[in-house]
């Protein structure tokens, strides 16, 4: 799937840039100077860095860490590269660590261009939370993984299954053929079907390669080649936004029903206007939540990243530590015209 993500500037202007950004934006936790975590009793100090700033994505999940910080009396900063490359957050790991903050929340633009930098701000006391996209887990204390592949591939089942009365004919609009991802999220979703739905039929799988127009054109061609066709599932975001608007505009809307996985943003006209019923994703707002609830803990002591600790997340309940340590948000979030409207990304 794609986000927004742009192409790299300069290095050199960015590690200038970095500490102004978090001069100006650290809610006062460098004066307080809490190095070294809460046991002496000062406030918390938790700084995102989401891949870039100005992404409606990064926007929402940083939002909902905010959210949480404000709840356990920390204070809140968020800092990053204006557009995304491999190493465009070295500065700012490097910033937040000689500042003394207790801990990072990173998503990864890359699982090993900021390791070292990573690591460098752990040996100075920060704790470093990883969420959204991972990095090699040697360079970090926590994972937060937004989802897993059987839980991605279930709720696209469950869905069109719903939508479509649990029968009928079915086409899958995938990326690319060789994608690791989608194919494995395929080959869950064949079992799934297989197992618990027997008069659904899966007639084609197609590719359309996260291109827009591929995506559009591979929509136009299942749909000719199959009139029976009921449904489309498309775990991509850019496959999914395309069949919509196809179907959206042609006799098929109504008849043919289109899910998978997308964002808000793209696909709220469909929703609005009735090609969709329900997509998925998952929550942003509570990725951030749980991330920053989970560097608390781990500040705190509460946790290590050890699998089997537990500890708690505000409105989100208690969580537990799993393999390479690792923490599941959950399912994922299904999205439909009753709430689409409440989300920004």
């Amino acid at each position: 799937m794609k986000f927004n993500r742009r192409k790299a500037s300069a290095i050199g202007a960015l590690a200038v840039s970095a500490a102004l950004v978090l001069s100006a934006c650290g809610g006062g936790s460098d004066s307080d100077g809490d190095k070294g975590g809460s046991g002496s009793g000062k406030k918390i100090s938790v700084t995102f860095l989401p891949k870039n700033l100005g992404n409606p994505y990064f926007d929402t999940s940083d939002k909902g860490g905010k959210t949480a910080i404000e709840e356990f009396g920390g204070t809140y900063a968020e800092v990053g590269p204006e557009k995304a490359s491999p190493d465009a957050q070295v500065p700012f790991i490097n910033t937040a660590a000689q500042k003394g903050i207790n801990a990072l929340v990173v998503s990864a633009n890359d699982p090993k261009a900021i390791g070292d930098a990573l690591n460098e701000a752990r040996d100075a006391g920060t704790k470093v939370v990883t969420f959204d996209s991972d990095t090699d887990p040697k360079y970090r204390d926590l994972f937060i993984n937004q989802a897993t592949a059987e839980g991605i591939a279930k709720v696209q089942v469950d869905m069109i299954a719903k939508q479509i009365g649990d029968k009928g004919d079915i086409a899958i609009l995938s990326a690319a053929a060789n994608a690791t991802n989608q194919n494995a999220w395929i080959d869950l979703m064949k079992k799934d079907l297989s197992a618990n739905h027997p008069n659904i039929k899966l007639v084609a799988t197609v590719y359309g390669n996260d291109d827009d127009q591929t995506s559009f054109d591979k929509t136009s061609a299942l749909l000719q080649k199959y009139p029976n066709l009921k449904g489309i599932v498309s775990p991509t975001t850019v496959g999914i936004a395309a069949a919509a608007r196809y179907v959206s505009d042609s006799e098929f809307k109504g008849k043919v029903q289109v899910t998978g996985l997308g964002t808000p943003n793209q696909m709220r006209k469909y929703v609005e206007d009735g090609t969709v019923q329900a997509f998925a994703l998952w929550n942003p707002e509570d990725l951030g939540y749980l991330a920053a609830y989970a560097a608390k803990a781990l500040v705190d002591k509460t946790i290590t990243g050890k699998e089997g600790d537990t500890f708690k997340a505000g409105k989100l309940g208690e969580f537990t530590v799993g393999k390479d340590a690792t923490v599941l948000l959950g399912d994922p979030f299904q999205f439909n015209k009753g709430n689409i409207a409440k989300f920004n990304f």
